[in-house]
Order: C-alpha cells, then sequence, then structure tokens
C-alpha cells in the first residue's frame, strides 16, 4: 500500500515513463506526492499520462536518450517546469540479439548509448541540481542479464553490467554529498517489452524457470523503486537489488525433484 505523501515537494524525473515499468513509476511516484517530469519517445502516449495526471503535477519531454542534446533539453525543462531536481530515475532500455561476430556495430552502439550512457549524461545533469537541493537520489534500472549472461544478448548484457559498476561508482563518489545510487536488476516482468516472448511462444518455458511461477508486474517493481528513492532506503547506496522471483536464487543445476516426479509418473 502507497504511503501517502512519500515525496511531497520532490521533483523526479523517470526516463522510459509512458509504458510498463516506468508508466507505474511515474503513477507511484505521483499518487504519493511528487512532480514527474516523464521522458520518452513517443508523444501521444506521454501526452495521455500527462492528462491523466494533470499538468500540474507532470510533463512530458519527447526524449531519445540515445541524444545528449534530447537529455540536456529534458533537464532544461523539468528545472524550468519544476525548479529542480530531487530524484533521477534511469528506466529506459533497449535490446538487440545477435552474438558478436553476427551483431552489427551500428546496434551495439545504439544499445550502449541508450542502455549506458544515457546514464552517464543523465547523472552528470542530475548531480549539481542535487547539491542545490542539499542531495538527491539515482535509481537505475538494470537487469539480471547485467549480472549474468544471457545467450545472443551480448550488447544489452554488457550495457545493463556497465550500468551496475557505474552506479556503484556513482554511489561512493557522491556519498558525502547525501546522494544516493541504487540499481533495480529485474528478471522477467510483464511488460511491452517482454512481450515479444509470448509472441515467439516462449512465455511458458520462461516462466517454467522462475521459482515462482510466474513473471513479475510493472507495479511490483515500481514499488521497489520508489523504496529505494524515498528517505525509507536512507542507509542504502551502491546497491544491486535483484527482483526476478527467485530466479538467480538456483543455481543453474536441473531441478532434480521435479525430473524425479516426472520418471515416478512415466514409471
Amino acid at each position: 500500500m502507497a504511503t501517502a505523501g512519500r515525496f511531497t515537494g520532490k521533483v523526479a524525473i523517470v526516463t522510459g515513463g509512458t509504458s510498463g515499468i516506468g508508466e507505474a513509476t511515474v503513477k507511484l511516484l505521483v499518487a504519493e506526492g511528487a512532480r514527474v517530469a516523464i521522458a520518452a519517445r513517443r508523444q501521444e502516449l506521454g501526452d495521455a499520462l500527462v492528462k491523466e495526471l494533470g499538468a500540474d503535477k507532470a510533463i512530458f519531454c519527447k526524449t531519445d536518450m540515445a541524444s545528449k542534446t534530447d537529455i540536456e533539453a529534458l533537464f532544461a525543462a523539468t528545472v524550468k517546469a519544476f525548479g529542480g531536481l530531487d530524484i533521477l530515475i534511469n528506466n529506459a532500455a533497449q535490446s538487440c540479439f545477435g552474438a558478436t561476430p553476427d551483431l552489427d556495430p551500428a546496434a551495439w552502439h545504439q544499445v550502449i548509448a541508450t542502455n549506458l550512457d544515457a546514464v552517464f549524461y543523465t547523472a552528470r545533469l542530475a548531480i549539481p541540481l542535487f547539491r542545490q537541493r542539499g542531495g538527491g537520489n539515482i535509481v537505475n534500472v538494470a537487469s539480471i542479464s547485467g549480472q549474468f549472461a544471457d545467450y545472443g544478448f551480448t550488447a544489452y548484457n554488457a550495457s545493463k553490467g556497465g550500468m551496475i559498476n557505474y552506479t556503484r561508482c556513482l554511489a561512493i563518489d557522491h556519498a558525502r554529498e547525501n546522494i544516493r545510487a541504487n540499481v533495480i536488476c529485474p528478471g522477467l516482468v510483464e511488460t511491452p517489452m517482454s512481450a515479444v516472448i509470448g509472441e515467439m511462444g516462449l512465455h511458458d518455458t520462461w516462466v517454467e524457470a522462475i521459482p515462482m511461477g510466474r513473471g513479475g508486474t510493472s507495479e511490483e517493481i515500481a514499488k521497489v523503486i520508489a523504496f529505494v528513492a524515498s528517505d525509507d532506503a536512507s542507509f542504502m547506496t551502491g546497491s544491486a537489488i535483484v527482483v526476478d522471483g527467485g530466479l538467480t536464487a538456483a543455481s543453474g543445476q536441473p531441478n532434480l525433484p521435479k525430473i524425479m516426479a516426472r520418471m515416478n509418473q512415466g514409471g
């Protein structure tokens, strides 16, 4: 249950904020008192979300997170509308498929620019604004794919791995300034971005590997983000928080009890 007023008086930027985890996070922050600048590429979705939330509580900035110029415009618009910044949530992401010999270098650079370079550019702009407020909070949304390897997702995994360690660098470099930085590492979340798994007929296979037997919801991830961004997590910085239904708690060995049960049924 949301804690009313937890973000009263706070200003946040949420990238990738018009769908999935980003949209759920925007709605939760606003519900708890924040004013939010929403960054994404789809103007119609952004306009609809601002209309739903109220123009006094949210603005939309059409932003390509691979563009340094767009990111600078996002921050300028946020300061103009709300007077400063307290919370930065980097959620925008892009992926591509391909092992290294088969991967188009342009695709590699696009993923790295969106998922990793953008986190550097946003942090570089956010930290001076945080200093003006006496502190601030960065929450980056990476993935369990930044902690471990996945077949064929070379660029995505590299970008998310870089995000995790870069977040740790931010945390230690700015801890004495009352600036916290943490990273959330979700597993499978039922979002439009992950819908391709279902389109490929692989959803059941994916879910079977998760001990909880399901993917997460955007709202579940948003609640973790909000906790980490709030004063409830005031002594937490440099942490990588896994939210994956238990998937990475397993060693990767075969599920022997399940195999034995199937063998017994077959016998």
